[in-house]
């Protein structure tokens, strides 16, 4: 096998649909060109000397040992022992380095990159005759994320990354529609905030709650189906429910017609950006009014983009903190970031739709 194997994973941003994916219910994201790298190279030692490069730390597994991670969030380990189920067992030592553009902590899904990017090196390294396919990347991924550490999250970040593209996520049956239409005649700006956000925290409540919401309405309304809208009345849902629980449910419905009318645009010839834009714009409202996931930083880049004319904006990620994305005209798009920046965002950038995930092997 050989002695030198790079695996590289891009990060995502969901345009439609945040928080709809651990609901079972559909989000359309993209893959974009920032990525993670894994770069390893042999070793004579047993096991793997993991030099994490934009955060100055090392690590040492000892794929020997039983794979007992320090922490629910430690994906290096928690993949080894779902490989390891799965027939992948190592049997030699490398040195890594990890390195990645992908700002971490901000709604960009650093974290599934780098696991998608380590459990693409691990199968490639110790089962190279496995035909490996966004599929089974994504699925790994999310058992390693998910499945093992009892988080609420939902697949959508393993499947963007694992396919890369601009797509449609089914989340009832994990089937994918890849859109011909790939923003290149807009720009996508990218706005982090300087904002900490609690991710598997945030995910815990919203979920509890918008399930809980709609289990209500289901228990009340036999015939209630979130997914066929001839099935209910909206109005008569939703005032049968508790106040703490309506924001809740209006934005299970609401945010679940956002994405399947951007859907219905994305399929044309010719989608209409000012469609999308307050699409996008009518997301992020329901995200911030109903879910009340928004910040002051991420309201003040909000309206920055809006007052410069962006077509439209939204928050990325699980809230509480992370990214915002703007659709914009490229004659503005570059002014935005100029402005984000000189009132305090922690980086802002243009963004590119990006292929799925590749590896490079060096003999």
């Amino acid at each position: 096998m050989s002695n030198s194997i790079i695996s590289i994973a891009p990060a995502r941003i969901c345009l439609y649909g945040d928080h709809q994916d651990y609901l079972n219910l559909p989000i359309i994201a993209i893959a974009i060109d920032r990525y993670i790298k894994v770069e390893a190279k042999s070793n004579l030692a047993e096991g793997f000397y993991i030099n994490k490069l934009d955060l100055r730390k090392q690590d040492i597994i000892d794929y020997h040992k039983e794979f007992n991670p320090k922490s629910k969030i430690d994906f290096l380990r928690i993949a080894l022992k779902v490989l390891k189920k799965h027939g992948c067992i190592p049997n030699k030592g490398y040195d890594i380095n990890i390195s990645s553009n992908i700002p971490i902590n901000s709604g960009l899904s650093s974290s599934s990159a780098l696991t998608v990017a380590w459990i693409q090196f691990l199968l490639k390294s110790f089962l190279p005759d496995k035909n490996i396919d966004y599929k089974i990347l994504a699925e790994l991924a999310y058992e390693t994320e998910v499945t093992e550490t009892g988080s609420s999250g939902g697949n959508m970040d393993q499947y963007t990354i694992s396919h890369g593209d601009t797509i449609f996520l089914n989340t009832l049956n994990n089937k994918i529609h890849c859109y011909n239409y790939n923003f290149s005649d807009v720009d996508l700006v990218v706005g982090v905030s300087n904002d900490g956000k609690d991710t598997r925290g945030m995910l815990k409540k919203l979920k509890s709650n918008q399930l809980l919401a709609l289990k209500t309405v289901s228990n009340s309304f036999s015939e209630f189906n979130v997914y066929d809208n001839d099935s209910y009345d909206y109005n008569s849902c939703h005032e049968l429910l508790d106040e703490n629980l309506k924001p809740y449910f209006k934005a299970v419905i609401k945010n679940f017609d956002v994405t399947k009318a951007a859907d219905n645009e994305l399929r044309k010839d010719t989608p209409d950006v000012d469609v999308l834009g307050k699409l996008m714009t009518n997301h992020h409202d329901l995200l911030r009014d109903e879910l009340k996931i928004t910040t002051s930083e991420i309201d003040q880049m909000i309206n920055i983009c809006d007052s410069m004319g962006a077509y439209g904006s939204k928050i990325v990620g699980s809230g509480g903190g992370g990214s915002i994305v703007a659709l914009c005209d490229k004659n503005i798009s570059k002014g935005i970031v100029i402005k984000l920046k000189e009132n305090g965002a922690k980086d802002a950038f243009i963004a590119s739709q990006s292929n799925g995930p590749n590896i490079k092997i060096h003999e």
